[in-house]
């Protein structure tokens, strides 16, 4: 595996720095908009789950049966090219972190793949409904 950027540089204030530590991993807004759908429409599925041992990446929205698995990512840790933007401040440092994490987003796509799953990545600025509508093709469920 590639190393990362460095150590994290120090938070150009105590504002960012509170910012940036309150950052949900999982339950984001948006992951919860989507939930609240797919639970609506009756489809069940397992959250923030490892969906196989051959990587690490673990999938927001899961169904292991069906070798189904959905990633909401955000715009700005996924580099979203709509909304997601570099910081001022540690320009490079983003720039290389993001990117890793673009990278690291690819490779365990293609891992899953390889190990026979669907792979389904949203991001943070599409509709729920949309995304839910998505899925639920995906999974080839009814929709209610």
């Amino acid at each position: 595996m590639a190393p990362g950027p460095g150590p994290s540089p120090p938070a150009s204030s105590e504002a960012v720095a509170r910012r940036f530590r309150g950052q949900p991993r999982r339950d984001t807004t948006h992951e919860l908009a989507v939930r609240r759908r797919r639970h609506a429409r009756g489809v069940r599925y397992r959250v923030d789950v490892r969906p196989c041992a051959a990587t690490r990446a673990r999938g927001d929205l899961v169904w292991k049966g069906r070798r189904l698995v959905v990633f909401l990512d955000g715009c700005f840790w996924h580099a979203c090219p709509v909304y997601g933007h570099l910081p001022l401040a540690n320009r490079d440092w983003w720039a290389e972190k993001l990117a890793g994490n673009v990278a690291r987003d690819r490779r365990a796509d293609a891992v899953l793949r390889d190990e026979g799953w669907r792979v389904l990545r949203f991001r943070e600025h599409e509709d729920p409904d949309e995304v839910a509508d998505a899925i639920c093709a995906a999974l080839g469920a009814r929709r209610r």
